[in-house]
């Protein structure tokens, strides 16, 4: 069963004020982010949930174990002790009404789900990648539908991976938008695991619209799809051996895993930092024209041979491990022969200036290194 625990779970919601461009609005919040112990699936959750608190929401975040919520609770005491932050267990979201209880949480206004496994070390992608994601993004959905009438938005994550479609991304008549839908299909499971992978995160959002579409419920749904997705890790949530996909490259490139030839950019050439996708989140809470919308938030194009220039030219220490100028590998086609990109919706709605490669990568390596990388 879950519960909820905190140090003063009786403590009463505090009022608080948002500047959106519309001006200043007055919210009464309380948020059910679900769940916070998912760093190696979407690197972002932590930085979401200190975001969250550092702008005075009050959040109840679930996690698995007691074991992740003290590492949550050590990190974020004043938080705790305040009764701003809460923590509800849920074992396993992929398990049929998973989320029931937390969903009777009295006051719950907004939702945010970001769960999804990603893993590629799979035996059954059925079992281990589509309903995982596709029960785990539902059961929410049902369960704040039948138990929690005071939901007004959930924002859940998805990912560039709904939208791309790979067999075109070296066609320049093609052009991916919040519009488009990756064309993947329950047959394409068992091609790889990354394409296992991007047809559960295609399908789970459908299922979420769908569901939406289909039931008249109390909240509206935005959705995230980021892509690639560097920058700094929250040191309180990572280990090496946890660090997210999107950032294991550069784990591999600072251990000399790129010395002799850096891997190809595409299929994923878009990227953003962790903490503008972090920010795409709240943003999306925040921001009432946000509703019903699918937001790809991304600050574009990358190549992997630029991330490793910019190791090279900013951390020295590294000069035995990067590769040189010379080494092959690692570039993008030319702009004209890729898919293009028209994300103006998304910027339009959230109003983020993105954060630079040359910053998250630079970041990225320094927090690495605090990790003995």
């Amino acid at each position: 069963m879950n519960s909820i625990s905190s140090a003063n779970a009786s403590s009463s919601r505090t009022y608080y004020e948002v500047s959106t461009p519309e001006g200043t609005e007055l919210f009464d919040q309380l948020l059910l982010l679900a769940p916070a112990n998912t760093c190696i699936f979407f690197p972002s959750i932590a930085h979401i949930l200190e975001q969250l608190l550092e702008k005075d929401y009050s959040v109840i975040t679930t996690v698995r174990s007691e074991d992740k919520a003290q590492k949550i609770r050590e990190a974020h005491k004043d938080k705790v002790d305040a009764g701003k932050l809460e923590f509800a267990f849920v074992p396993d979201i992929a398990k049929e009404g998973a989320f029931d209880e937390v969903a009777k949480t009295p006051g719950i206004e907004v939702v945010v789900h970001t769960a999804s496994p990603f893993r590629l070390n799979i035996t059954d992608p059925q079992k281990d990648l589509i309903d995982p994601a596709v029960i785990g993004t539902t059961g929410i959905l049902k369960a704040l539908h039948a138990s929690a009438p005071s939901v007004k938005r959930v924002v859940i994550t998805s990912s560039f991976a709904a939208i791309m479609n790979e067999p075109r991304l070296t066609d320049p008549t093609l052009t991916l938008s919040e519009a488009s839908w990756n064309p993947v299909t329950i047959e394409d499971i068992t091609r790889s695991a990354h394409i296992a992978y991007r047809v559960s995160k295609t399908f789970a959002e459908r299922a979420a619209w769908d569901f939406v579409a289909a039931n008249k419920t109390s909240f509206d749904l935005v959705t995230i799809n980021p892509p690639l997705v560097l920058g700094p890790v929250v040191h309180h949530l990572a280990t090496l051996s946890s660090i997210n996909t999107s950032n294991e490259r550069v784990v591999s490139l600072l251990r000399g895993g790129w010395k002799e030839g850096i891997p190809p950019t595409l299929p994923v050439a878009l990227w953003v930092d962790v903490r503008d996708a972090a920010r795409a989140h709240v943003r999306a809470i925040e921001e009432p024209s946000a509703g019903g919308k699918r937001l790809l938030a991304t600050a574009g194009f990358f190549k992997n041979r630029t991330i490793a220039e910019i190791v090279r030219a900013n951390f020295p220490e590294f000069a035995d491990k990067v590769p040189g100028p010379e080494v092959p590998g690692g570039d993008l086609p030319p702009l004209d022969e890729i898919f293009k990109l028209d994300n103006e919706a998304t910027n339009k709605v959230l109003g983020i200036e993105w954060t630079s490669l040359e910053t998250s990568v630079k970041d990225l390596v320094v927090s690495l290194k605090g990790h003995g990388v």
